[in-house]
């Protein structure tokens, strides 16, 4: 397996059609993570109008992010093989019609049904990213994909919002409705500014599991990968973990938590932007570094402010903000680090990254939850943390390594 980011980048075709516009794929991703946290809100009026158990009714939200999951690996290796537009047209037809599904279900079993259908539209997410590497160069890619991080974090940020309002105002199946509306506004400016952006020539038409086994294999696919799920892992424990350290600090104000919980996301927002604004500008190692390192100073400064036993609640939140400023410049470079290590097979590694990434980030999360239940302390927290960011790092650096030693000549 040729692990050479040279040669991969050379061996992509360039497009022969006109790259869609950005808005449309940030428009893209972004519906594809609305519907992830829309209907938080709703659940306990979902689970009234089915007379059904919360726990089950709570498999929507959990359930959705397993479906996620496995659509992303399957959709991204489809994309390989038919092309990039079918693929996506596809996914949000089959939104369209599970969120209609979703908002006429009239038993808990054909909600769930419809729910895990509407994960189909995850695809858009992958699709989305690669058609931005097939239609820019590699530092233009990361630059693009930052701003496209920026549609990812608003959406969930904004969902729960918009979500309780129309719930509200027309009750939990009007939500659905919402969705099955954006999702044919989105199809209608799909079709008509989606153009294929994988020539037939570059099509993979090989064993998709032949394909899994290829990047699998490739230490530059895994220093990428393993760089994203340590660093959603970072999140995912301060996401956690946050609330449980902080309780007493906040007098139990909900809203106040809730205030301060946002800095993470608004730091990604922030990351996202800078590297919008200049990853075209700087070297993809050079970002992933940064952005990593940026987290590890960050976490640092509030460990040893807590250690120092200063517990205002700023010396935890503020430091915490560097995990999302982080993540923001990362997941950019590491998506396009990973789109470049085989141009035959992008859609396939985008799948596959983000179900690896995902999947990474919940284990994290779940094995750093097992120490944190035992000591509910802010130094325990911002250690675990630091600890995952600093793994994060080293993947990082590694990437770096990988990349400078099959550029080599003599390689």
């Amino acid at each position: 397996m040729d692990d050479n980011p040279i040669q991969s980048s050379c061996a992509q075709t360039s497009p022969t059609t006109a790259p869609p516009r950005l808005t449309t794929l940030i428009l893209l991703s972004a519906l594809a993570v609305l519907p992830v946290n829309m209907i938080l809100p709703s659940l306990p009026n979902i689970a009234a109008t089915f007379q059904a158990d919360f726990a089950l009714v709570n498999l929507s939200v959990a359930g959705y992010a397993i479906a996620t999951a496995l659509t992303e690996i399957v959709a991204g290796a489809i994309s390989d093989r038919y092309g990039r537009r079918p693929v996506a047209l596809m996914a949000i037809s089959i939104f369209i019609v599970a969120s209609i599904g979703c908002a006429l279900a009239t038993s808990i079993g054909a909600f769930l049904l419809f729910r895990a259908l509407q994960a189909s539209i995850a695809a858009c997410f992958s699709i989305a990213l690669v058609v931005i590497k097939e239609t820019s160069g590699e530092h233009k890619a990361a630059s693009k994909i930052g701003y496209l991080a920026m549609g990812w974090a608003i959406a969930p940020m904004l969902g729960p919002m918009f979500g309780g309002l129309v719930d509200e105002l027309f009750g939990w199946r009007a939500i659905f409705v919402a969705f099955a509306i954006l999702g044919a506004a989105v199809l209608v400016l799909s079709m008509r500014d989606l153009k294929e952006t994988a020539p037939r020539s570059s099509r993979s038409n090989g064993n998709h599991l032949a394909s899994y086994g290829q990047l699998l294999s490739s230490a530059r696919f895994w220093a990428y990968t393993l760089c994203m799920a340590c660093s959603m892992g970072t999140l995912y424990v301060f996401l956690g973990g946050a609330p449980l350290a902080v309780e007493n600090s906040l007098g139990g104000s909900s809203a106040k938590l809730g205030f301060y919980m946002g800095m993470a996301p608004a730091g990604f927002i922030l990351g996202s932007y800078l590297a919008g604004r200049y990853a075209s500008r700087l070297a993809l190692n050079t970002t992933l570094i940064l952005g990593r390192l940026l987290t590890c100073i960050g976490l640092s400064v509030g460990l040893i402010l807590s250690m120092l036993g200063i517990t205002h609640v700023l010396a935890f939140f503020g430091p915490c903000m560097s995990v999302g400023i982080g993540n923001g410049l990362t997941m950019p470079a590491a998506n396009t680090g990973v789109l470049s290590v085989r141009a035959d097979l992008a859609g396939t590694a985008a799948g596959l990254a983000a179900a690896l990434t995902i999947a990474g980030g919940a284990l994290i999360a779940s094995v750093a939850g097992l120490f944190l239940a035992q000591s509910g302390a802010i130094h325990a927290l911002l250690g675990m943390m630091l600890l995952t960011a600093s793994l994060a790092l080293l993947a990082a650096l590694y990437a770096a390594f990988v990349d400078r030693r099959a550029s080599r000549p003599d390689s």
